[in-house]
């Protein structure tokens, strides 16, 4: 039997992809967001494409917003951005 490939949608262009290929951005309980390069902390996980086009696609579309269901202010996104730059 063939292995089954967990798949997730990227919150900012709505593609489905391996998880392999994406990016974990992570709501812990305290409610903090941030990367989470292992994929494997505790709390509630939105996925992304590994480009800056679809940070800034979430970023318009309110893409982890919906996931967190809660507001996320222009600091985060800007913390998760260079987050980001430092990854790649």
């Amino acid at each position: 039997m063939a292995k089954k490939i967990p798949m997730r949608q990227c919150v900012g262009c709505g593609e489905m992809k391996s998880k392999k290929e994406m990016m974990r951005v992570l709501k812990t309980a305290e409610g903090d967001i941030t990367l989470d390069l292992t994929g494997r902390k505790n709390g509630r996980g939105a996925y992304l494409c590994h480009s800056a086009e679809c940070m800034k696609k979430a970023r318009k579309n309110k893409g982890l917003e919906r996931s967190f269901k809660m507001n996320i202010p222009e600091e985060v996104y800007g913390k998760l951005e260079k987050e980001f730059d430092a990854y790649e």
